[in-house]
């Protein structure tokens, strides 16, 4: 028992010694040990919360291998985009040749820029999808959706709306309904690619990650900002649609009759009756328009003197792509627009002999006309012509990249929406009257015009001469005001009153612009003239 007793007093006085060697120790530990466990100037106020790699089994989420791309789904969707941009790229530049040469089976009786320009919202919207890939966010699924509603829209319009559907053909049904799938498309990806991203975050981060890198951060602004111009591109686009669709409704005159093997309509309509003097039947009028649709003024002339017994009959038509009228297939010349008249002339059953009434560019129109219809012309009236040799001044290639540039941008109807809404233009006013440049259709028939206008076009109206019938009565009625400021083009009205040897009369009407019609005097004068024409071979 002593013995154990004194082991334990041993034991007490040696692990008394022990603690006190130890808290000897502790005194003698150097100051810069305790500095280290003392938080100074120098200690991070923030850890590390992430360990390095391989510590815990997670990566940090900056870490490249933190990607929506380790998924197969993803990169398959992305690989699909992609194919579906080549296939939308093709088709796009496909479209854009159509507006020059339209290819066999692709033409389309509308101006050719309303497919095209859906096709490109389409190219845009699958490259955003593919530049921000890696970046998906609520805002651009948002926008996308609104797009892709709004297609919607725009392939119920077309389907419904049997003119709209006629004029477009399958090339612009299809083109709508793909934009519309890609948008759809564009939505889902953007939605899966999110998924994707936080499936991966979870699986290599222990977390999703719910924030953004500056560079991501920049991806989602500048995605969204491009998507809300594509997003007012589309309300503007499906408002001019809807516009087109009130146009349709606007019953033409007289009636559309299928030319050139039945790839489009022209409209033609005939007032009057057939009238004979003696056994001989009277001369009806053909009015062929100049630089706007014949309804827009000219037309009226043309009645006036109907009912002032001037003129017995007379017909007009729209050319190709003018109010009532498709647009015929690229590229088309003055002389395909002449066979067009003959052609729904022969349909409607209208015979010669006639009396032909043109103006400015309308009158290269008839001179080609006149030639393949010589034994029925009694009579030509040309209203400030277009001579031949100015022909370059359409067919300059500014004009025709300006034309070009008004033409992609027509289908969002600036323009049109501006003038139904602020300043009450009417549906008259847009297909035949003071808008009617301003449609597709219409831009398109001058972009022909200016493409071929110095080749084509002259070399059919230079033929023409050197086969024109001497013998037809001829007069021509110019402007002052065009005569005055320039006289090359005087030069040139003189020049075609040589046109034949039957010269009835050239005026210049003093006041009159190049619509001579739309001055008082013009009208008299254009009247007296074609009087005199009526009664040269009576």
């Amino acid at each position: 028992m002593v013995s154990l007793w004194g082991t334990n007093k041993d034991d007490d006085h040696n692990a008394q010694g022990s603690n006190s060697s130890r808290d000897a120790g502790n005194d003698a530990q150097p100051q810069s040990r305790r500095s280290h466990d003392e938080p100074n100037e120098r200690t991070r106020l923030i850890q590390q919360r992430h360990p390095p790699p391989n510590s815990d089994g997670y990566l940090d989420p900056d870490d490249p291998a933190v990607s929506p791309y380790n998924l197969w789904t993803v990169r398959f969707l992305r690989y699909l985009t992609v194919l579906f941009l080549v296939v939308s790229f093709l088709w796009w530049v496909l479209l854009l040749v159509s507006i020059f040469v339209s290819p066999p089976g692709l033409h389309s009786r509308g101006s050719g820029f309303f497919d095209f320009s859906y096709t490109t919202l389409t190219v845009g919207n699958l490259l955003v999808a593919l530049i921000f890939f890696a970046a998906p966010s609520k805002a651009m699924r948002i926008s996308l959706a609104i797009i892709s509603a709004f297609l919607l829209i725009d392939m119920i319009i077309i389907l419904t709306v049997g003119r709209i559907r006629i004029e477009e053909g399958w090339v612009g049904i299809a083109s709508v309904i793909w934009a519309s799938v890609m948008a759809i498309w564009c939505t889902l990806v953007d939605r899966v690619v999110a998924w994707g991203k936080r499936e991966e975050e979870e699986r290599l981060t222990g977390r999703p990650e719910t924030r953004r890198t500056l560079k991501e951060w920049s991806a989602v602004l500048i995605a969204t900002i491009i998507l809300i111009i594509y997003i007012i591109i589309t309300i503007l686009m499906t408002s001019t649609l809807i516009i087109r669709a009130r146009d349709a409704s606007l019953k033409a005159p007289g009636e559309r009759y299928y030319v050139d093997g039945e790839k489009y309509q022209v409209h033609l309509n005939c007032l009057g009756n057939v009238t004979y003097t003696g056994k001989k039947r009277d001369p009806t009028v053909i009015l062929e328009a100049g630089e706007e649709p014949s309804e827009f003024d000219f037309e009226h002339w043309a009645y006036s003197a109907y009912q002032n017994g001037t003129i017995s009959r007379y017909c007009y038509w729209d050319r190709p792509g003018y109010a009532w009228s498709d647009n015929a297939p690229s590229p088309h010349s003055a002389g395909m627009s002449a066979d067009a008249l003959s052609e729904a002339l022969a349909q409607a059953g209208e015979e010669g002999p006639w009396i032909l009434v043109s103006a400015g560019t309308g009158s290269l129109v008839s001179r080609i006309f006149s030639v393949r219809h010589g034994a029925d012309i009694e009579g030509i009236l040309m209203i400030d012509p277009f001579h031949e040799d100015l022909l370059h001044r359409i067919g300059s290639p500014g004009r025709g990249f300006v034309l070009w540039g008004w033409g992609v941008l027509s289908p969002l109807g600036i323009e049109r929406l501006g003038g139904a809404l602020f300043k009450g233009r009417t549906r008259e006013d847009r297909v035949y009257g003071r808008n009617a440049y301003q449609s597709g259709k219409f831009i398109k028939a001058q972009l022909q015009e200016n493409l071929i206008a110095d080749s084509l076009t002259k070399n059919e109206v230079v033929s023409s001469n050197t086969i024109q019938d001497k013998k037809v009565p001829l007069a021509i009625v110019s402007s002052g005001v065009k005569c005055r400021t320039d006289r090359e083009w005087e030069r040139k009205q003189r020049d075609l009153t040589h046109l034949t040897n039957e010269l009835v009369g050239w005026d210049v009407v003093q006041k009159a612009p190049h619509q001579v019609w739309k001055t008082y005097e013009g009208r008299k004068t254009m009247e007296r003239r074609l009087d005199d024409l009526v009664k040269f071979n009576q």
